[in-house]
């Protein structure tokens, strides 16, 4: 009787093993029958992960817009806090709409060899799952941060008209032309773009984003001229302290945040590099901040907590253009140059050269947006001089980094002359002395406090 039930069991292991192997087999079958079923699930799959990713990572650069109106804000005083406020938003407002209409066009719609020829508005792609709606709302918070980098440098002393016009014809031609000279075969990538055929690389925008918006920054810096009482008679620069430290710490954590969609987002692909993009992203800010803290004890005397705030930022700056090129210890390299230079570049522009730079956007965007684009040229695993390559590669980042230089600075002294020769750049002394809050705006950042002179 059990030996009955022993070869009875036996029989049902064996029919469920037989019924497993035939669903196995044809599985296989199945799958070597209909590939091209699976691949397309597979890519479709891709496709949307690509878009939820690239959606998420401009959201977070999005996010940086708040980071950089604490950073301005906390570093400058507390009677042009809503005139900050009000410039960081409309940054991104302007922006937005210029950038949507024109200025998208200009980098990435049919390229004439200079700029792009269509695309304007998205005119003829439809509405639904066209990457090109995707990649649109990654591009225009790119083109609002390198737009918004000037608000800091020409803070507590710009007219708000005048501003607006900036923040309009840097989205709308400035920031996009350039743009298209590096970048513009993102898209279309058979697009003439003389830059990016020569092999400039700037995967994330050291140069493209960064430096563009701190080279504007040191033209509206340099005929604005310096804020009232910023310089004693003997030339000498007086401290005219931020008034919110902590707010300022506050933005750099945001924009640190942030810049976790700004390099990693710029794979607009949901796969692996994220993650090490990431790593040399972080380790770059680290670096920044340890080196800046340690240059600003030597140098000062003691351990200085807007230089840090400062070097972190020059440490995100400077890794963007090669974050996805050099190895983790290229990017902990990169971002320990980085602090040391901001430090320098900060005393050198306000004590050496007398240009009035309220948060160090220059020493922050513009010199290390140049020092990460030509880092690649030496920390690069593929090309890189440090890595067994030639001296080509340098050359084409050096080339590309100086043409931002002679476009952004050039037009920016340009457009800011005509404006201060126009509508008028800057505001009147009493108007200073009280504060943009009360003169441009009719209001107060903090309920019952108003300033009628500060020096």
């Amino acid at each position: 009787m059990y030996r009955h039930r022993e070869i009875c069991c036996r029989g049902w292991w064996f029919a469920v093993c037989l019924l497993l192997l035939s669903g196995i087999l044809y599985a296989g079958e199945s799958a070597a029958q209909e590939p091209s079923g699976i691949a397309e699930v597979k890519e479709s799959l891709q496709v949307n992960m690509n878009v939820i990713w690239t959606c998420i990572a401009a959201f977070l650069v999005f996010f940086m817009q708040a980071g950089f109106a604490m950073v301005e804000t906390g570093f400058t005083r507390a009677k042009n806090a809503v005139n900050i406020l009000m410039k960081n938003l409309m940054d991104f407002a302007v922006g937005s709409l210029v950038f949507f209409l024109i200025g998208f066009g200009l980098m990435f719609g049919r390229s004439n060899g200079l700029f792009g020829t269509t695309m304007f508005g998205l005119s003829g792609i439809e509405p639904g799952e066209d990457w090109s709606w995707t990649f649109l709302i990654f591009q225009t918070v790119f083109a609002a941060t390198s737009a918004t980098i000037v608000s800091g440098a020409m803070a507590e002393r710009t007219k708000f008209i005048s501003y607006l016009i900036y923040s309009a014809v840097i989205s709308l031609v400035i920031y996009p032309v350039f743009g298209s000279w590096a970048w513009g075969n993102l898209l279309l990538t058979d697009n003439t773009c003389w830059l990016a055929d020569l092999g400039f690389h700037d995967f994330a925008g050291s140069t493209v984003v960064h430096s563009i918006g701190g080279w504007l920054a040191l033209a509206g810096a340099v005929l604005l001229g310096p804020r009232l009482g910023k310089y004693g008679r003997d030339g000498k620069p007086k401290a005219l302290l931020g008034h919110n430290i902590p707010l300022a710490a506050l933005g750099v954590f945001i924009l640190w945040f942030g810049w976790f969609g700004f390099n990693p987002g710029s794979t607009t692909v949901a796969g692996g590099m994220v993650g090490y993009i990431a790593v040399t992203t972080n380790l770059a800010a680290a670096a920044g901040a340890v080196s800046s803290l340690l240059t600003s004890w030597l140098v000062l005397k003691k351990p200085d907590l807007s230089m840090t705030l400062n070097g972190t930022l020059a440490g995100l700056v400077a890794i963007t253009a090669s974050c996805d090129g050099v190895t983790p210890v290229g990017a902990i390299v990169i971002g320990l140059v980085a602090g040391v230079l901001v430090v320098f570049s900060v005393l050198f522009f306000d004590a050496v050269l007398r240009i009035d730079d309220p948060v160090g956007a220059v020493s922050v965007h513009a010199v290390n947006g140049f020092w990460g684009t030509v880092a690649y040229g030496l920390f690069a695993v593929d090309g890189g001089i440090f890595y067994g390559g030639g001296l080509r590669l340098l050359g084409i980042q050096l080339l590309g980094a100086g043409a931002a230089f002679v476009w952004a600075f050039g037009l920016g002294l340009l457009l800011f002359w005509v404006l201060r020769n126009t509508v008028g750049l800057r505001v009147s002394a009493e108007e200073e002395m009280k504060g943009l809050d009360i003169g441009e705006h009719g209001m107060e950042a903090y309920s019952g406090f108003q300033i009628f002179s500060t020096m």
